[in-house]
Order: structure tokens, then C-alpha cells, then sequence
């Protein structure tokens, strides 16, 4: 039976939601409701539904912090009264996004939604439809056009994670993937270096070699070696990055 978790820390909009979903689709076992982010995490792990209903604003740990941190496959619906979170939706990768008061005929439309993907394989493409009605909301939310990357989705073992691009020291090329370098972990996506520099702050993230973007605000030392070669010590790593003799001038001013 395929389990859902509803978190919203305004109780009445909780029970109203559990109602209306138990009437939608019946066969859907509902948790007791989490009244705080915190408190959802925990159920997460504990429990680990398949669905995860999950209101943005709210005590402890916002919903896009739970989603980042649930630890297996799990659909998650951001639930909110507030479309400025659309662009932080589209990052994570969200099954749907639904604003408050949210009617039966677009709850509806969510439940369809989810069954698609859990009837689905996991590797299909994006609900298009989706990315389109996310793609409208960031277009009428003044200053969210900004297409920086927020976040990252990517891979460590069997695992997928959400990581802040905050969070994250350096990109690097490798084979037919990039590797994403955060202080104390290391994780995988498809992204090609040239993708990424097109997506993220050019001012945060500088290109140091043809396989090397580094988050300048983790730079901690700029060194030569014994031949004059630039290489970069970072906050948190142990490894030296090598600067190519293209990018070097970027430091000149350093």
C-alpha cells in the first residue's frame, strides 16, 4: 500500500487536506500528520512513505530543508500560500507544486500526477506539464527570473541528494559525469561543466580549467609550485586545484 506523510504546521489545513485526499483517492494510506519540519524528518526516516505532502513555511526546518534530507525515494508536493518558492520547487526536482487555498479540481490533478510516477520508471523524463506551470509561476513572481542554479540533485551510491549550490566547493569533470565537491562529501551528476557555468552565478563560480568551476568564496589560498602553475587551496580539502594558464588572469588582482 503506498503511504503518504501530510506536514503543515496550521493543523486545520492539515486535516483538511488529509480529508479531501482520503475521498480522492482512497486506497492512499495517510500518517498522522507532522505539525513542524522537524517532526517530519523524523516520521521520513522512520516511516519512509512514499509521498511526502509538504508545506514550505514551517517551524524547525522549512519543507524544501526536509526534502533535501529525506534519505529515499519519496515523491514530494510542495503545498505553500507562497509562489516565490516556485524557483527552489523547480531545483528540487518537485512532483508539483500546489499554492493554498488549493481547490479539488488541482488536488485532483495532483493525485494524478503522483500515480503517473509511481506507475512510471523512475529514469522517465520530467512531467513536462509541470515544468511548464512552474516555468509561469516563476514568470509572474517580480525578481525570480534569475536562472541561477539553487540546488543540485545528485548521486552518492544508491542514494539521491539535494545540495545547496551553497554548500558546494567545486565542480569537476570526470568521464561521462561531473563531480560535486561539498566540504565533507562527494556526489555525482550528468551535468556537464559547460551546463553549469551557463546556470550558475559567474561571480560566485569561477571556471579554472576546462573541468573546474570552484565557488570563489571557499578559496582559501592561491599558491605556485615550482613552475610557475597557479593552484588553488580550498576551505575543508585536502587536494590542490590546478589553475590553467587560460583562467589565470582572473586572479591576477588576488
Amino acid at each position: 500500500m503506498v503511504s503518504a506523510l501530510i506536514a503543515d504546521d496550521e493543523a486545520n489545513l492539515a486535516r483538511d487536506l488529509s480529508r479531501r485526499l482520503a475521498t480522492q483517492w482512497p486506497e492512499l494510506k495517510l500518517l498522522p500528520p507532522a505539525e513542524n519540519g522537524l517532526r517530519a524528518l523524523e516520521v521520513l526516516h522512520r516511516e519512509r512513505p512514499e509521498i511526502a505532502f509538504l508545506d514550505i513555511r514551517m517551524p524547525g526546518l522549512s519543507g524544501i530543508e526536509v526534502a533535501r534530507q529525506i534519505r529515499h525515494p519519496c515523491l514530494v508536493v510542495f503545498v505553500t500560500a507562497y509562489d516565490e518558492y516556485a524557483l527552489a520547487a523547480f531545483d528540487a526536482e518537485a512532483v508539483d507544486y500546489l499554492l493554498k487555498p488549493v481547490d479539488d479540481e488541482r488536488l485532483n490533478e495532483a493525485v494524478r500526477r503522483l500515480q503517473r510516477h509511481l506507475r512510471a520508471d523512475v529514469t522517465q523524463e520530467p512531467d513536462q506539464a509541470l515544468l511548464l506551470r512552474l516555468k509561469q509561476l516563476l514568470d509572474q513572481v517580480p525578481g525570480q527570473q534569475d536562472p541561477t542554479l539553487q540546488w543540485i540533485r545528485a548521486s552518492s551510491g544508491e542514494q539521491i541528494h539535494l545540495i545547496a549550490v551553497d554548500d558546494v566547493l567545486y565542480f569537476q569533470a570526470r568521464d561521462k559525469y561531473t563531480s560535486v565537491l561539498t566540504r565533507d562529501a562527494e556526489y555525482l551528476i550528468r551535468s556537464s561543466i559547460r551546463a553549469l557555468a551557463a546556470q550558475l552565478d559567474a561571480h560566485r563560480f569561477w571556471q579554472v580549467h576546462r573541468a573546474t568551476l570552484v565557488n570563489v568564496s571557499c578559496i582559501d589560498a592561491v599558491e605556485r609550485d615550482f613552475k610557475g602553475q597557479l593552484l588553488l587551496r580550498l576551505h575543508g580539502r585536502e587536494e590542490l586545484l590546478s589553475v590553467s594558464r587560460r583562467y589565470a588572469s582572473q586572479f591576477d588582482r588576488m
